[in-house]
């Protein structure tokens, strides 16, 4: 049995890279691991919390305000950040969970929320057995560069183009 822990990465302009990490905490979770999910950039209440916070084995916390994608982020936006990443060292340095999920960290580095340097530095710290995910658009190329796994969603066609808002139950 391999007990190693690998690096996933989903990016890309396409919807679906929450969804697939939240699968994967659900398919650990019901193998007995111990999952923790750190949402960045996000701040708001998601469906997926009503049902993530039954499972005994997933601890979830967000680590955003509000989604300033639309405008430029603030200085708590980094706080907030910068908060969550010493929530991880933590948790890195007790290897209490087997999967950790980074959800949009990529958006966090892109920003300059969290500094890639220093952030390559923990993953490449990180303890051999945990499992981590990393989730978000607009990766940079130094994540590609270590992690072990590449999934690229990409945007073929979405109807929020035509004007479709966000759904409960299915975008939230």
């Amino acid at each position: 049995m391999n007990n190693k822990g690998y690096i996933h990465l989903y990016t890309g302009s396409g919807k679906g890279k929450t969804t697939a990490a939240l699968g994967l905490a659900i398919r650990a979770s019901g193998a007995g691991k111990k999952v923790f999910i750190g949402q960045f950039v996000k701040g708001m209440h998601y469906s997926e919390f009503n049902v993530l916070k039954q499972l005994e084995k997933i601890s979830i916390q967000q680590y955003g305000r509000t989604c300033f994608i639309e405008g430029a982020p603030t200085e708590e936006d980094k706080k907030a950040a910068q908060s969550g990443i010493i929530k991880i060292v933590e948790i890195l340095a007790k290897a209490e969970y087997d999967v950790l999920i980074l959800d949009e960290i990529t958006i966090a580095l892109f920003y300059n929320l969290i500094s890639i340097d220093a952030f390559l530095i923990l993953l490449k710290s990180k303890p051999k057995n945990i499992e981590i995910i990393l989730t978000g658009r607009k990766a940079p190329v130094e994540l590609y560069e270590i992690a072990d796994l590449i999934t690229e969603m990409n945007e073929i066609k979405h109807y929020y183009n035509k004007g479709i808002q966000a759904r409960e139950g299915i975008e939230y």
